[in-house]
Protein backbone atom coordinates (compact mmCIF):
# COMPACT_ATOMS: atom_id res chain seq x y z
CA UNK A 1 0.00 0.00 0.00
CA UNK A 2 1.44 3.37 -0.97
CA UNK A 3 0.79 6.84 0.27
CA UNK A 4 -1.19 9.41 -1.65
CA UNK A 5 -0.53 13.13 -1.61
CA UNK A 6 -3.41 15.55 -2.00
CA UNK A 7 -2.79 18.05 -4.75
CA UNK A 8 -6.20 19.62 -4.16
CA UNK A 9 -7.83 20.21 -0.83
CA UNK A 10 -10.08 17.36 0.27
CA UNK A 11 -12.84 16.72 2.79
CA UNK A 12 -13.77 13.10 3.58
CA UNK A 13 -17.18 12.04 4.92
CA UNK A 14 -17.19 8.66 6.73
CA UNK A 15 -19.92 6.06 7.39
CA UNK A 16 -17.79 3.51 9.35
CA UNK A 17 -14.49 3.48 11.24
CA UNK A 18 -11.48 4.82 9.35
CA UNK A 19 -7.94 5.51 10.57
CA UNK A 20 -6.12 8.18 8.58
CA UNK A 21 -2.38 8.75 8.99
CA UNK A 22 -1.14 12.11 7.75
CA UNK A 23 2.31 13.44 6.86
CA UNK A 24 2.99 17.13 6.20
CA UNK A 25 4.85 18.38 3.11
CA UNK A 26 8.02 18.67 5.21
CA UNK A 27 8.11 14.85 5.41
CA UNK A 28 8.42 14.52 1.63
CA UNK A 29 12.17 13.60 1.63
CA UNK A 30 11.42 10.67 3.96
CA UNK A 31 8.54 9.38 1.82
CA UNK A 32 10.51 8.96 -1.43
CA UNK A 33 7.88 10.26 -3.92
CA UNK A 34 7.72 8.60 -7.31
CA UNK A 35 9.41 10.45 -10.22
CA UNK A 36 7.88 13.74 -11.30
CA UNK A 37 7.80 12.68 -14.95
CA UNK A 38 5.67 9.62 -14.15
CA UNK A 39 1.93 9.26 -13.82
CA UNK A 40 1.84 8.85 -10.01
CA UNK A 41 4.26 11.48 -8.74
CA UNK A 42 1.94 12.22 -5.82
CA UNK A 43 2.49 8.72 -4.42
CA UNK A 44 5.25 7.42 -2.16
CA UNK A 45 7.57 4.56 -3.13
CA UNK A 46 7.59 3.24 0.43
CA UNK A 47 5.40 0.30 1.47
CA UNK A 48 4.24 1.20 4.97
CA UNK A 49 3.47 -2.33 6.16
CA UNK A 50 7.06 -3.50 5.68
CA UNK A 51 9.28 -0.62 4.54
CA UNK A 52 12.54 -1.76 2.99
CA UNK A 53 14.97 0.34 5.00
CA UNK A 54 17.94 -0.89 2.98
CA UNK A 55 16.41 0.79 -0.08
CA UNK A 56 14.62 3.64 1.72
CA UNK A 57 16.72 4.33 4.86
CA UNK A 58 15.11 7.72 5.57
CA UNK A 59 11.74 6.00 5.97
CA UNK A 60 12.84 5.01 9.50
CA UNK A 61 12.01 8.57 10.57
CA UNK A 62 8.44 8.60 9.22
CA UNK A 63 6.73 7.98 12.55
CA UNK A 64 8.21 11.17 13.92
CA UNK A 65 6.33 13.22 11.31
CA UNK A 66 3.01 11.38 11.23
CA UNK A 67 -0.32 12.31 12.78
CA UNK A 68 -3.06 9.73 13.12
CA UNK A 69 -6.79 10.50 13.16
CA UNK A 70 -9.58 7.99 13.84
CA UNK A 71 -12.88 8.81 12.18
CA UNK A 72 -16.27 7.40 13.12
CA UNK A 73 -19.54 7.37 11.23
CA UNK A 74 -20.57 10.91 10.38
CA UNK A 75 -17.12 12.42 11.01
CA UNK A 76 -15.38 14.60 8.44
CA UNK A 77 -11.67 15.25 7.97
CA UNK A 78 -10.08 18.18 6.20
CA UNK A 79 -6.79 17.25 4.49
CA UNK A 80 -4.74 20.29 3.44
CA UNK A 81 -3.17 20.27 0.01
CA UNK A 82 0.31 18.82 -0.21
CA UNK A 83 -0.22 16.42 2.70
CA UNK A 84 0.39 12.71 2.25
CA UNK A 85 -2.18 10.39 3.76
CA UNK A 86 -2.66 6.70 4.38
CA UNK A 87 -6.19 5.31 4.93
CA UNK A 88 -6.87 2.09 6.87
CA UNK A 89 -10.54 1.17 7.14
CA UNK A 90 -12.85 -1.58 8.29
CA UNK A 91 -14.53 -3.89 5.82
CA UNK A 92 -17.37 -2.43 3.77
CA UNK A 93 -16.48 1.11 4.75
CA UNK A 94 -18.02 3.94 2.79
CA UNK A 95 -16.11 7.20 2.48
CA UNK A 96 -16.99 10.12 0.25
CA UNK A 97 -14.34 12.58 -0.91
CA UNK A 98 -15.17 16.17 -1.75
CA UNK A 99 -12.56 17.99 -3.82
CA UNK A 100 -12.13 21.62 -4.70
CA UNK A 101 -9.37 23.70 -6.17
CA UNK A 102 -7.37 25.75 -3.70
CA UNK A 103 -6.18 29.29 -4.33
CA UNK A 104 -2.64 27.99 -4.81
CA UNK A 105 -3.59 25.46 -7.48
CA UNK A 106 -6.00 27.89 -9.15
CA UNK A 107 -3.20 30.42 -9.51
CA UNK A 108 -0.77 27.97 -11.16
CA UNK A 109 -0.42 27.72 -14.91
CA UNK A 110 -1.35 24.33 -16.37
CA UNK A 111 2.02 24.14 -18.07
CA UNK A 112 2.11 20.33 -18.11
CA UNK A 113 -1.26 19.79 -19.77
CA UNK A 114 0.09 20.09 -23.32
CA UNK A 115 3.00 17.78 -22.49
CA UNK A 116 0.77 15.06 -21.05
CA UNK A 117 -1.61 15.40 -24.00
CA UNK A 118 1.26 14.88 -26.46
CA UNK A 119 2.50 11.86 -24.52
CA UNK A 120 -0.95 10.29 -24.41
CA UNK A 121 -1.68 10.94 -28.08
CA UNK A 122 1.70 9.58 -29.15
CA UNK A 123 1.25 6.41 -27.13
CA UNK A 124 -2.25 5.81 -28.47
CA UNK A 125 -1.18 6.64 -32.04
CA UNK A 126 1.79 4.25 -31.89
CA UNK A 127 -0.51 1.53 -30.58
CA UNK A 128 -3.02 2.21 -33.33
CA UNK A 129 -0.30 2.11 -36.01
CA UNK A 130 0.91 -1.29 -34.80
CA UNK A 131 -2.68 -2.49 -34.89
CA UNK A 132 -3.18 -1.18 -38.43
CA UNK A 133 0.06 -2.75 -39.64
CA UNK A 134 -0.44 -6.04 -37.78
CA UNK A 135 3.02 -5.31 -36.37
CA UNK A 136 4.20 -7.11 -33.21
CA UNK A 137 4.66 -5.00 -30.10
CA UNK A 138 8.34 -5.91 -29.83
CA UNK A 139 10.82 -4.38 -32.25
CA UNK A 140 12.07 -7.74 -33.51
CA UNK A 141 9.90 -10.66 -34.64
CA UNK A 142 10.48 -14.23 -33.72
CA UNK A 143 12.35 -15.77 -36.63
CA UNK A 144 12.06 -19.07 -38.40
CA UNK A 145 13.76 -20.79 -41.28
CA UNK A 146 12.06 -21.31 -44.61
CA UNK A 147 12.40 -25.05 -44.72
CA UNK A 148 8.61 -25.31 -45.04
CA UNK A 149 6.28 -23.14 -47.05
CA UNK A 150 3.96 -20.77 -45.20
CA UNK A 151 0.22 -20.50 -45.85
CA UNK A 152 -0.78 -17.37 -47.70
CA UNK A 153 -2.93 -16.15 -44.80
CA UNK A 154 -0.59 -17.28 -42.03
CA UNK A 155 0.11 -13.73 -40.92
CA UNK A 156 -3.20 -12.03 -41.62
CA UNK A 157 -4.57 -12.22 -38.07
CA UNK A 158 -2.77 -9.63 -35.99
CA UNK A 159 -4.00 -11.31 -32.84
CA UNK A 160 -1.69 -14.27 -33.43
CA UNK A 161 2.04 -14.28 -32.74
CA UNK A 162 3.77 -13.34 -35.96
CA UNK A 163 6.91 -14.95 -37.28
CA UNK A 164 9.34 -13.79 -39.93
CA UNK A 165 10.97 -15.66 -42.71
CA UNK A 166 14.62 -15.69 -41.77
CA UNK A 167 17.25 -16.92 -44.18
CA UNK A 168 20.15 -16.80 -41.79
CA UNK A 169 22.45 -13.85 -41.30
CA UNK A 170 22.04 -12.44 -44.79
CA UNK A 171 25.08 -11.63 -46.89
CA UNK A 172 28.69 -11.36 -45.88
CA UNK A 173 30.68 -8.18 -46.36
CA UNK A 174 32.20 -9.48 -49.59
CA UNK A 175 28.80 -10.45 -50.97
CA UNK A 176 27.38 -7.09 -49.99
CA UNK A 177 30.05 -5.22 -51.91
CA UNK A 178 29.51 -7.45 -54.94
CA UNK A 179 25.77 -6.66 -54.80
CA UNK A 180 24.67 -10.31 -54.31
CA UNK A 181 24.27 -12.48 -57.39
CA UNK A 182 21.14 -14.59 -57.85
CA UNK A 183 23.04 -17.82 -57.35
CA UNK A 184 24.26 -16.54 -53.99
CA UNK A 185 20.76 -16.29 -52.55
CA UNK A 186 19.54 -18.85 -50.07
CA UNK A 187 16.34 -20.71 -51.07
CA UNK A 188 14.14 -18.59 -48.81
CA UNK A 189 15.47 -15.31 -50.20
CA UNK A 190 15.24 -16.62 -53.76
CA UNK A 191 11.61 -17.61 -53.25
CA UNK A 192 10.80 -14.22 -51.73
CA UNK A 193 12.55 -12.44 -54.59
CA UNK A 194 10.49 -14.32 -57.18
CA UNK A 195 7.26 -13.58 -55.30
CA UNK A 196 8.09 -9.89 -55.04
CA UNK A 197 8.98 -9.57 -58.73
CA UNK A 198 5.77 -11.37 -59.68
CA UNK A 199 3.69 -9.05 -57.48
CA UNK A 200 5.30 -5.96 -58.99
CA UNK A 201 4.64 -7.14 -62.54
CA UNK A 202 1.05 -8.10 -61.71
CA UNK A 203 0.40 -4.72 -60.11
CA UNK A 204 1.80 -2.82 -63.09
CA UNK A 205 -0.16 -4.94 -65.57
CA UNK A 206 -3.15 -2.79 -66.63
CA UNK A 207 -5.22 -5.92 -67.28
CA UNK A 208 -5.14 -6.72 -63.55
CA UNK A 209 -6.09 -3.57 -61.68
CA UNK A 210 -6.13 -3.87 -57.90
CA UNK A 211 -7.32 -0.43 -56.88
CA UNK A 212 -4.46 -0.01 -54.42
CA UNK A 213 -2.11 2.08 -56.55
CA UNK A 214 -1.06 5.21 -54.73
CA UNK A 215 -1.54 8.37 -56.78
CA UNK A 216 -2.06 12.00 -55.90
CA UNK A 217 -4.72 12.71 -58.56
CA UNK A 218 -7.97 13.09 -56.60
CA UNK A 219 -9.85 15.76 -58.52
CA UNK A 220 -12.42 13.31 -59.94
CA UNK A 221 -13.20 11.62 -56.62
CA UNK A 222 -16.01 12.39 -54.25
CA UNK A 223 -15.21 12.92 -50.58
CA UNK A 224 -16.61 9.59 -49.43
CA UNK A 225 -14.77 7.71 -52.16
CA UNK A 226 -11.52 9.44 -51.27
CA UNK A 227 -11.97 8.64 -47.59
CA UNK A 228 -12.57 4.98 -48.43
CA UNK A 229 -9.56 4.97 -50.73
CA UNK A 230 -7.37 6.55 -48.05
CA UNK A 231 -8.42 3.86 -45.59
CA UNK A 232 -7.63 1.16 -48.16
CA UNK A 233 -4.17 2.62 -48.77
CA UNK A 234 -3.50 2.51 -45.03
CA UNK A 235 -4.79 -1.04 -44.59
CA UNK A 236 -2.62 -4.12 -44.89
CA UNK A 237 -5.60 -6.27 -45.82
CA UNK A 238 -5.58 -7.25 -49.50
CA UNK A 239 -2.09 -5.74 -49.90
CA UNK A 240 0.09 -8.71 -50.89
CA UNK A 241 3.27 -6.65 -51.26
CA UNK A 242 3.02 -5.19 -47.76
CA UNK A 243 2.11 -8.61 -46.35
CA UNK A 244 5.13 -10.21 -48.01
CA UNK A 245 7.51 -7.54 -46.70
CA UNK A 246 6.01 -7.90 -43.23
CA UNK A 247 6.79 -11.62 -43.09
CA UNK A 248 10.43 -11.22 -44.16
CA UNK A 249 13.33 -10.98 -41.75
CA UNK A 250 15.21 -7.66 -42.09
CA UNK A 251 18.39 -9.40 -43.27
CA UNK A 252 16.40 -11.32 -45.86
CA UNK A 253 15.02 -8.04 -47.17
CA UNK A 254 18.58 -6.78 -47.46
CA UNK A 255 19.58 -9.81 -49.54
CA UNK A 256 16.47 -9.57 -51.74
CA UNK A 257 16.86 -5.85 -52.38
CA UNK A 258 20.56 -6.15 -53.17
CA UNK A 259 19.78 -8.93 -55.65
CA UNK A 260 17.06 -6.80 -57.23
CA UNK A 261 19.37 -3.78 -57.43
CA UNK A 262 21.98 -5.84 -59.27
CA UNK A 263 19.72 -7.92 -61.53
CA UNK A 264 16.35 -6.15 -61.72
CA UNK A 265 16.98 -2.47 -60.96
CA UNK A 266 13.93 -1.22 -62.87
CA UNK A 267 11.69 -3.65 -60.98
CA UNK A 268 13.03 -2.37 -57.67
CA UNK A 269 12.48 1.19 -58.84
CA UNK A 270 8.91 0.38 -59.88
CA UNK A 271 8.28 -1.35 -56.57
CA UNK A 272 9.14 1.74 -54.55
CA UNK A 273 7.81 4.45 -56.88
CA UNK A 274 4.63 2.86 -58.24
CA UNK A 275 3.63 -0.28 -56.32
CA UNK A 276 4.42 0.37 -52.68
CA UNK A 277 1.37 1.66 -50.81
CA UNK A 278 1.64 3.96 -47.78
CA UNK A 279 1.25 1.03 -45.42
CA UNK A 280 3.93 -0.79 -47.40
CA UNK A 281 6.23 2.23 -47.04
CA UNK A 282 5.75 2.22 -43.27
CA UNK A 283 6.46 -1.50 -42.98
CA UNK A 284 9.50 -1.35 -45.25
CA UNK A 285 11.11 1.55 -43.38
CA UNK A 286 10.49 -0.23 -40.08
CA UNK A 287 12.25 -3.29 -41.48
CA UNK A 288 15.13 -1.04 -42.56
CA UNK A 289 15.37 0.29 -39.00
CA UNK A 290 15.50 -3.27 -37.65
CA UNK A 291 18.14 -4.16 -40.23
CA UNK A 292 20.27 -1.21 -39.10
CA UNK A 293 20.38 -2.73 -35.62
CA UNK A 294 21.80 -5.98 -36.99
CA UNK A 295 24.60 -4.78 -39.29
CA UNK A 296 27.58 -2.48 -38.97
CA UNK A 297 27.57 1.17 -39.93
CA UNK A 298 29.82 0.43 -42.91
CA UNK A 299 27.41 -2.19 -44.23
CA UNK A 300 24.50 0.19 -43.69
CA UNK A 301 26.15 2.88 -45.79
CA UNK A 302 26.99 0.41 -48.55
CA UNK A 303 23.46 -1.03 -48.64
CA UNK A 304 21.76 2.36 -48.87
CA UNK A 305 24.28 3.52 -51.49
CA UNK A 306 23.34 0.55 -53.67
CA UNK A 307 19.62 0.87 -52.92
CA UNK A 308 19.36 4.58 -53.69
CA UNK A 309 21.64 4.21 -56.71
CA UNK A 310 18.84 2.37 -58.52
CA UNK A 311 16.70 5.50 -58.80
CA UNK A 312 17.25 8.14 -61.44
CA UNK A 313 15.81 10.64 -58.98
CA UNK A 314 16.78 9.60 -55.47
CA UNK A 315 14.67 12.36 -53.93
CA UNK A 316 11.57 10.89 -55.60
CA UNK A 317 12.10 7.57 -53.84
CA UNK A 318 12.58 9.31 -50.53
CA UNK A 319 9.44 11.38 -51.12
CA UNK A 320 7.36 8.25 -51.75
CA UNK A 321 8.54 6.60 -48.55
CA UNK A 322 8.15 9.70 -46.38
CA UNK A 323 4.77 10.65 -47.84
CA UNK A 324 3.54 7.11 -47.30
CA UNK A 325 4.70 7.09 -43.69
CA UNK A 326 3.08 10.48 -43.12
CA UNK A 327 -0.24 9.27 -44.53
CA UNK A 328 -0.25 6.16 -42.32
CA UNK A 329 0.61 8.21 -39.24
CA UNK A 330 -2.14 10.69 -40.05
CA UNK A 331 -4.68 7.90 -40.49
CA UNK A 332 -3.66 6.35 -37.17
CA UNK A 333 -3.96 9.75 -35.48
CA UNK A 334 -7.41 10.29 -36.98
CA UNK A 335 -8.46 6.83 -35.79
CA UNK A 336 -7.37 7.73 -32.26
CA UNK A 337 -9.32 10.99 -32.34
CA UNK A 338 -12.39 9.13 -33.61
CA UNK A 339 -12.17 6.24 -31.13
CA UNK A 340 -11.40 8.17 -27.96
CA UNK A 341 -12.81 11.64 -28.56
CA UNK A 342 -15.49 11.15 -31.21
CA UNK A 343 -13.76 13.59 -33.57
CA UNK A 344 -14.06 12.79 -37.27
CA UNK A 345 -11.85 15.07 -39.36
CA UNK A 346 -13.42 13.80 -42.58
CA UNK A 347 -16.89 15.05 -41.74
CA UNK A 348 -17.92 18.17 -43.67
CA UNK A 349 -17.58 21.37 -41.71
CA UNK A 350 -20.82 23.22 -40.92
CA UNK A 351 -21.54 26.17 -43.16
CA UNK A 352 -20.75 29.56 -41.69
CA UNK A 353 -23.80 31.54 -40.67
Amino acid sequence: MTLDRRVWRSKTRVERLIAVTLWPPSATPYLYPLPLYGEASNHSSVTLEEPNLSVYPRAACLNGFSQKVVLHAGDALFIPEGWFHQVDSEAVTIAVNFWWRSMTISGMLEHMDAYYLRRILKRLTDKEMNKMLHFPSSSMDKTMTCTTSQPKDAYRDHGEQRTSRNCGNGTSNDELRSKVMLQDLEPCASQSLNELISLVHDRLNPSKPTGLEYTDNSSAKENDEMNKRKEDLCSINDDPVANLILTLHPLTIRSVFLAMANNFPRTLEALVLHVLTPVGSEILTRKFEEMDQLISGEDQNEFYRIFHGVFDDQSAAMDVLLNGKELVARQAFENVLDQYMGINLDEPKPAAK
